[in-house]
């Protein structure tokens, strides 16, 4: 599917080079709880990976209520991301492997032979984007243009929905 590669592609531009996001789970009592997780570096084919404790109390939200949102914020580019979709815990050597830089000692400071490593699988199911033009500059002439023509300070928004894209 042509509209969901270009969607992916669209996403890895959006969110690449963004060190953080912050990931939204649902607590017991129904309240959305949030925080901040290292984003993985890597392109995305459909879904986002993080490490995470095994038994950490977001591990429990996911396995009571898999539903997630991830939002992305690149305040130098003015680039803004929500990412919705479903949530899992898994225990995935080699995919740890695949994904592990040492950056990831600060939290692991045993590494993969962490016993309460595991990874935050997001399957992508909807991402809404907000992106500004970059630069001060930029930015202030599209404040000024937007006041004086009355059209509104331009942004390019949009949203796309994912589910069950993936590329072959």
């Amino acid at each position: 599917m042509a509209s969901d590669y270009k969607a992916l592609r669209k996403l890895n531009e959006l969110i690449k080079g963004i060190r953080i996001a912050m990931l939204t789970t649902i607590r017991e009592d129904g309240m959305p709880h949030s925080r901040p997780m290292a984003a993985q570096q890597a392109e995305t084919d459909g879904d986002l990976w993080f490490f995470t404790g095994w038994s950490t109390h977001k591990s429990k939200e996911i396995e009571s209520l898999p539903l997630v949102n991830v939002a992305y914020a690149d305040l130098n580019a003015s680039t803004y991301v929500s990412v919705s979709g479903r949530a899992q815990i898994l225990r995935d050597p080699a995919k740890a492997k695949e994904l592990w830089t040492p950056f990831y000692r600060a939290w692991f400071p045993k590494g993969l032979d962490d016993p309460d490593l595991a990874l935050l699988k997001v399957s992508v199911e909807h991402v809404e984007y907000w992106d500004a033009p970059s630069g001060t500059m930029v930015q202030l002439a599209g404040l000024v243009k937007g006041v004086v023509t009355g059209k509104g300070y331009q942004v390019d928004h949009g949203k796309m929905e994912l589910q069950g894209a993936r590329r072959e």
